[in-house]
């Protein structure tokens, strides 16, 4: 991978990173020093990936949680390795119990959109199949800031804030008491620089180290969480839980100017990305601050989004095959659409996400892009009594509509939004990446991949440049930074231009490139508390 320019005027805010026996990457710095410190006591790079996953439940639990999904790739022994754990619908719940009560659509909050949590069987799986420390070991630090506390991070005190405000609005009654009494243990959100603690959260992880997750799945938490969902109506059961194991699959991908960019398969929305570069790749793009750019890379989006949209779901439930969708026939085919004036693809419109993303790399050239998340937050606002336990809300993806294809069953995994990348070139390791941010996700895949290889900015640039987000329609929403000429004249061409009013929504990404020489070259998100770490 080579730069342009180290120095670029997008890398205003931060500089790349460089290093050589290891680098770690996410939103928040607590979790990256776990990992650095795990890489420098012997761990490698899916140890670091293991513990950061876990302290990130700690100290941003405001997109992730121990009741999280999780999807990794992972670089080790000379191949690349995906991970999906997502977890299927409960077996007790049905399309027809939810039309009985009236229900045009998956409700947001409550036991109702509660999918298997696939988090701890992740953990547990990536540190058995390729660790150097036990589970124990690198779930330490994140016990240890759940169980003495930790200070409160200038964006993650806004968005607890901001949550607990929106949850407080949404939700009421018993089931969701100890989302408030764990979150606001005084009547209101941990101020920023105040001190955070949750001794329930570090037992419940201890508990999960010490048995290798088997407590969370087959244990006492399993017990507890299959009680609280009985007390409130919930489908989700003890036998659900007991009956999950996360799947190994095959990444799929997609050359795109002589480099192989690799996401996961459905029901991960990594198939977007790659049908939206599949498309764009048929376009020169020869400066990136140009309307042809711009208005070429959405518009590849949106048809990307369209397809996505309709066809993801769990895998064997799919009515068009993945290969079809990425064919060059079919990118041909959709580029055909593009032409001066803004598409309007009428999809639905689309909410916004919760989810944490790490990157690791260590000096024996091992590498890891791991993505975990709640949902919209707190997702689905359960937590497990005396647990620590906040269990995500992945079902409210769900259609209930019959002739969807993502349309509710049991045992069924739903359209996931949260989806790990990955960059090889000629067979050989160029590094992870990733955007985090619902819906938001796939278009910053799509818009880091193209200022990396077609503009050649460094990992930093990559991340600081502006972004945009296709809303729905021709609904464009702008990051300050985009040049206002570049708006002036998308909107001539018929894009509805709108302004946003802060960088939230916008998604929050890292980066770990490996250089010809084997140096690592890493970027982290400035619109979060993220940090780089290596040595």
């Amino acid at each position: 991978m080579n730069f342009d320019s180290l120095y670029h005027p997008y890398s205003s805010r931060r500089f790349t990173h460089f290093a050589r026996n290891g680098m770690v990457a996410t939103s928040q710095p607590l979790a990256a020093s776990a990992g650095l410190e795990i890489l420098k006591t012997g761990g490698n790079a899916i140890d670091a990936a293991v513990a950061m996953a876990a302290c990130l439940t700690v100290v941003e639990p405001t997109s992730n949680g121990i009741g999280s999904d999780a999807f990794a790739l992972i670089w080790t022994e000379g191949g690349l390795h995906g991970l999906n754990a997502s977890g299927p619908a409960p077996a007790e719940i049905s399309l027809e119990d939810l039309t009985k009560r009236n229900l045009s659509e998956m409700p947001m909050f409550g036991f109702d959109p509660v999918t298997v949590p696939g988090a701890p069987a992740a953990w547990a799986t990536l540190s058995e199949r390729f660790g150097n420390l036990s589970l124990t070991k690198t779930l330490t630090p994140a016990i240890a800031y759940a169980q003495s506390g930790f200070p409160i991070s200038p964006i993650l005190g806004d968005a607890w804030k901001r949550s607990l405000l929106r949850y407080r609005r949404h939700v009421s009654g018993p089931a969701f008491d100890p989302l408030f009494d764990l979150f606001a243990p005084e009547g209101r959100a941990p101020g920023i620089g105040e001190m955070w603690a949750s001794p329930e959260h570090a037992e419940s992880l201890r508990l999960i180290a010490e048995t290798g997750a088997e407590a969370f799945y087959r244990g006492p938490l399993a017990e507890e969480i299959d009680a609280f969902s009985r007390e409130h109506g919930g489908y989700l059961r003890a036998s659900d839980l007991e009956q999950y194991t996360p799947d190994w699959v095959d990444p799929i991908g997609i050359n795109y100017r002589g480099f192989d960019v690799w996401e996961m398969p459905p029901n991960g929305q990594g198939l977007v990305a790659l049908m939206a570069l599949n498309i764009l790749k048929g376009f020169e793009l020869s400066e990136k601050d140009t309307v042809r750019t711009y208005h070429h890379q959405i518009e590849a989006l949106k048809l990307a989004f369209v397809d996505g949209m309709k066809y993801i779901t769990d895998p064997d439930r799919m009515s068009v095959s993945v290969a079809d969708l990425l064919s060059d026939a079919y990118a041909d085919e959709r580029r055909r659409l593009i032409n001066r004036d803004a598409l309007d693809p009428a999809p639905g419109s689309l909410p916004q996400g919760g989810t944490v993303y790490l990157a690791t790399a260590d000096g024996d050239g091992n590498m890891v892009s791991l993505i975990q998340s709640n949902y919209m937050g707190f997702g689905s606002g359960i937590v497990i009594p005396k647990t620590g336990i906040g269990l995500q809300n992945r079902g409210a993806n769900f259609s209930l509509d019959p002739s969807h294809d993502n349309c509710l069953a049991p045992g069924k995994r739903t359209y996931h939004t949260i989806i790990p990348g990955f960059l090889t070139q000629n067979e050989r390791p160029i590094g992870p990446f990733g955007v985090m941010g619902g819906f938001m996700q796939p278009q910053g895949h799509v818009q880091v991949i193209s200022n990396a290889i077609d503009f050649k900015l460094n990992p930093q640039a990559t991340l600081d440049a502006p972004r945009w987000q296709w809303q729905s329609g021709r609904k464009i929403r702008l990051e300050h930074g985009v040049p206002e000429h570049i708006a002036l004249a998308l909107d001539r061409r018929g894009h509805d231009i709108s302004w946003a009013l802060s960088a939230g929504g916008f998604g929050r990404g890292q980066i770990i490139w490996q250089l010809d020489n084997g140096v690592l070259a890493g970027g982290t998100e400035p619109r979060t508390d993220g940090a780089v770490l290596g040595w």
